[in-house]
């Protein structure tokens, strides 16, 4: 069940981006092309209305950046200032640690529910957005169901935390999918001097 969290939270947050993109780049293409004064062409183009097309990158940025947040706690690729933390003997900065996590799970389940109630009285009124004419309460859902997945996040890094004494780590230089084995074969390794010949 949880593999398949994952792998909805990154499908979710890559289709939102490609999404996002190519919105962008077709109203980018469109406002400079109905700029050409080409008849016939011109004239089309202008009656395209793509107005709307900001609005919506906007959401699925929003989407896509409450998703992030929670994906970015699983896998452990927020910035974060743990100088002052990891000076600490190991005993304390694990409690340290634990409490930051928890703390980080209050937060997001108090904003959270902040973000339910409000979508919650958005979804009983007769608000809409101002290009795309939709219900408000459907980009504002974001705000909860971001925040709940984040806390989920959280309990799961401190839960797992608690059992190994590991944090989540991010890798830079790592590319998921390529195992070490496949790694070495790419880049092999230099044979030290004298060896090249046995």
């Amino acid at each position: 069940m949880l593999k398949l969290l994952d792998h909805l939270e990154e499908w979710l947050i890559a289709t939102l981006m490609a999404a996002a993109t190519l919105v962008i780049f077709v109203a980018v293409v469109h406002r400079y092309a109905a700029g050409l004064a080409i008849p016939g062409l011109q004239d089309w183009l202008l009656r395209i209305n793509l107005s709307w097309a900001q609005e919506l990158c906007i959401y699925m940025f929003v989407w896509m950046a409450k998703f992030g947040a929670a994906y970015g706690v699983r896998t452990g690729i927020h910035v974060g200032v743990d100088v002052l933390v990891n000076r600490l003997n190991e005993r304390i900065r694990a409690k340290v640690i634990l409490f930051g996590l928890l703390a980080g799970a209050l937060f997001t389940i108090v904003v959270g529910s902040l973000g339910a109630n409000m979508v919650w009285r958005i979804a009983h009124s007769d608000q809409t957005t101002p290009d795309l004419e939709w219900p408000s309460w459907i980009p504002y859902l974001a705000v909860p169901l971001g925040s709940y997945l984040m806390c989920f996040r959280f309990l799961q890094v401190a839960l797992s935390f608690w059992r190994t004494g590991e944090l989540p780590h991010h890798d830079p230089g790592q590319v998921e999918g390529v195992d070490e084995a496949a790694a070495d074969d790419l880049h092999p390794q230099p044979v030290p001097h004298g060896e090249a010949g046995r």
